[in-house]
């Protein structure tokens, strides 16, 4: 693979705007080669094809002593460039000097590194503004490690422990610290120690014990450091002795941090009770607070370990591009560069590595009792390989899916069951009871297929979703799934295709009758089933999703929480066949094929208030992001469900039930305003879409497809679904179908149209990542330490 596409491919996608733009950069320099190629006459002789340099003297294959002398001051005037650091603003910029402006087509080249420069500022500066930042972090995390030991002790030793038993590990800690600065500073290049006036490296912390000693202590240090050592030493254990106080003294400075996301603590914050509580020194608190601190712990390591992947790719985009550069033009000017990229903070900057390495050893030793190999497992998941099996199993049940699907027509067409008298009969009755499965199988290939593209233009769904990291089905996973149910579902419908009632029994067969039935309760054993066994990590995901969406809003509100209950606005008649499974087989008789549940007004009263519930749950999403964010965005979408919900109740009444006139002109307001507003909402604020003055006429700025026409059918398509209602209220039928038939075709209709939503909902919501470079979740840390001891401090 070409370094361009690996570079590519190995960009955090949040930040892809801040790394070196090394196609852009690239294509300057083929200017220059083109320039070259137009320009320069033949390098080698008439009868010459091979470069020059395979022409000259052969220096022999055993290496000689030569006396080289050494380079004059005159060398200088056969570089091609300078690079000089320039202090016009706070931070420090680098401008290249081009000394061979004045050569044939040296204008190109200055433009190629008038852009290098750019570029590498860019990357210069957002690599600092990020270290920074994770220094900041560091800090607190630090503060809340010394505040879990200190809990630690309280829980596990009530007395405590002296300050004098923990003066030997803290003089071994400042022995570390002063060390390790004295070889940074050693290492470090004059330029860079300059810029760094700080030592960071004691940011993050260890509250050390009196156990064994921990894996950070492993670095044996250099004799020439030793005297540097003895100095700082001292000093450094002045100031941890001056800056740390006791363990236990440091819980009178700190309360219990209470976010917002149980029932009970979001009726607290509407009742303005405050959101730190004093400390309960149980160790059930203390898994909570170990438990929230290790999340806190890996999302930092993440967060470093993609600035070290940051810092190495870019430092290696300007390495490569620069020897293309010396390639083409036969100059040397790659060792200059890539010298001063050395002596930048981008290249000489280490304290994004110390921070891995004391992370590492602090969350190996405080929360994984120094085992290291677990520990590391943790902060560093393997990636998930494909497997073949799931590959070949994924392509069997499909092969199983088409079959038994062609051998269902090929067996109402060869027996003529829609010509029998029991069709009607069927259709009322089963029918119904295995559109379910349509639905959910459905709804599975177009989250198959939203994962395949988004994965293909690199859309980071999983972190946009905040699955676990390694946890998020690919899109074979889900095909898998769908094929699987689709083909049980499949059998389940061949083996019940009787349209007539055994002669003998009067009745049908009870087991071919009761199968959708087994079929949903396998369904939800699966779904709940508390083994580590099929995708148990994405079951419980959707579980507690499900669970924030019946109990909206109790529950503060993520994208997962209303991207589903999304989803389930577009299942409402499978919300319905639920209702109608309930019905047919508690109170019906399914041995005979006969119910009550249409003429029941209790049915008739479920079937409104079912198809509501999904509208309803994001009507209550909407006003707790209304009262947590102040947004008036959020009313207004409550608004569009709350007439979305008056849209069903008229058509429900009005159509289904035969109310009367009102009800069918009160139908069709409401449900046009809804199908409007929604179609205007899912174009300018779900997509991003339709921006008059976007340099994407009509669409937005950033696109992550290349055909922009796909936009264009995209949105046209939205439009026409969102009106399938209409078949509803006008009554039209095609081809003589069953009414149950084409209710299930347009409740299929708006499932394909929420899949095409779910695609550009997402590529929105990534493209809005991108351009705040937001990368990460941020992680409820435990502790809150009070305002006056961090001003006394």
């Amino acid at each position: 693979m070409k370094f361009g596409k690996e570079f590519a491919s190995q960009m955090v996608p949040e930040w892809q705007e801040a790394y070196m733009d090394y196609d852009f950069v690239k294509t300057l320099l083929k200017e220059v080669q083109r320039f070259k190629l137009r320009s320069r006459p033949p390098a080698t002789p008439g009868g010459l094809k091979r470069k020059m340099t395979l022409y000259r003297a052969f220096s022999g294959l055993t290496q000689r002593q030569q006396n080289h002398p050494s380079p004059s001051s005159n060398d200088i005037e056969s570089h091609a460039i300078l690079v000089t650091p320039v202090n016009r603003e706070a931070p420090e910029k680098y401008q290249t000097t081009f000394l061979m402006a004045e050569d044939e087509g040296g204008e190109y080249e200055l433009v190629y590194f008038r852009r290098l420069d750019e570029e590498f500022n860019k990357v210069d500066k957002f690599y600092k503004a990020k270290v920074q930042e994770v220094v900041k972090e560091a800090e607190i995390l630090n503060k809340q490690m010394e505040a879990l030991i200190a809990f630690r002790i309280k829980v596990e030793n009530p007395q405590g422990w002296s300050w004098e038993e923990r003066s030997g590990d803290l003089t071994r800690l400042a022995s570390d610290v002063a060390a390790s600065a004295a070889a940074l500073a050693a290492s470090t290049p004059s330029g860079a120690r300059a810029n760094r006036r700080v030592n960071h490296m004691e940011v993050i912390e260890e509250g050390s014990t009196s156990h064994d000693h921990s894996d950070e202590d492993k670095d044996e240090k250099d004799n020439e450091n030793s005297l540097e050592e003895n100095v700082e030493a001292p000093k450094q254990r002045k100031i941890l002795k001056r800056k740390k106080p006791a363990p236990l003294q440091i819980l009178n400075h700190v309360k219990m941090n209470n976010s917002l996301e149980t029932p009970r603590s979001t009726i607290k914050g509407v009742l303005n009770v405050p959101n730190h509580t004093e400390l309960k020194f149980t160790r059930q608190n203390l898994r909570k607070v170990e438990e929230q601190l290790k999340r806190a712990f890996i999302e930092f390591y993440q967060k470093l370990r993609l600035l070290k992947s940051y810092s190495f790719l870019n430092t290696l985009a300007f390495s490569k591009i620069m020897k293309k550069y010396d390639k083409i033009t036969s100059r040397n000017a790659a060792k200059s560069y890539m010298k001063m990229v050395d002596n930048s903070y981008l290249g000489s900057s280490d304290e994004v590595t110390k921070l891995v390495e004391r992370v590492e050893a602090t969350f190996i030793k405080h929360f994984f009792n120094a085992n290291r190999t677990k520990g590391m497992n943790i902060l560093r998941p393997k990636a998930r390989r494909e497997r073949h099996r799931i590959t070949f199993s994924t392509g069997f049940f499909a092969g199983c899916t088409f079959a038994l699907l062609a051998a269902l027509i090929y067996v109402i067409r060869a027996r003529n069951i829609m010509g029998q008298t029991g069709q009607k009969q069927y259709m009322d009755t089963m029918f119904p009871l295995y559109s379910l499965f349509g639905f959910v199988v459905l709804h599975m290939l177009m989250y198959a297929a939203n994962v395949y593209y988004w994965r293909r233009y690199r859309v980071n769904y999983a972190f946009i979703f905040g699955f676990k990291q390694g946890t998020e089905l690919g899109y074979r996973e889900v095909l898998l799934l769908s094929f699987a149910l689709g083909t049980l579902a499949l059998v389940s419908v061949l083996s019940s295709l009787d349209m007539e009632m055994d002669p003998n029994t009067k009745s049908y067969k009870a087991f071919t009758e009761l199968l959708p039935l087994f079929l949903v309760i396998t369904v939800l054993v699966i779904l709940f089933l508390p083994f580590n066994i099929l995708h148990r990590s994405s079951r419980f995901f959707f579980l507690t999703c499900l669970f924030h969406c019946i109990c909206a809003p109790l529950y503060k509100v993520r994208l997962p929480d209303f991207f589903l209950a999304d989803q389930f606005t577009s299942q409402v008649q499978a919300f319905r066949s639920l209702e109608f499974y309930i019905c047919y087989y508690g109170w019906g008789d399914f041995k005979h094929r006969r119910n009550t549940c249409k003429s029941s007004d209790v049915y008739k009263a479920f079937n409104i208030i079912v198809a509501l519930i999904p509208y309803w749950s994001r009507l209550l999403q909407c006003l707790r992001r209304l009262y947590e964010e102040k947004d008036p965005l959020q009313g207004y979408n409550g608004l569009k469900y709350f007439v979305t919900i008056l849209a069903v109740c008229f058509r429900t009444v009005g159509y289904t039930l035969n109310k009367g006139v009102t009800w069918k002109v009160l139908a069709w307001i409401f449900s046009v305003i809804a199908a409007v507003v929604g179609t205007y909402w899912d174009l300018i604020y779900d997509w991003g879409l339709l921006q008059r003055h976007s340099k994407n006429k009509w669409l937005r700025d950033k696109l992550l497809l290349p055909q922009k026409k796909i936009y264009f059918i995209a949105m046209v398509l939205n439009v026409l679904l969102r009106f399938a209602w209409l078949q509803t209220v006008l009554g039209f039928t095609l081809f003589s179908l069953h009414k149950q038939t084409m209710i299930t075709l347009v409740a299929c209709l708006e499932i394909i149209r929420r899949g095409i939503w779910n695609f550009f909902r997402l590529e929105n919501e990534h493209l809005n990542n991108v351009g705040k470079y937001r990368a990460f979740k941020s992680v409820p840390l435990p502790f809150n330490y009070d305002e006056d001891e961090d001003k006394d401090e």
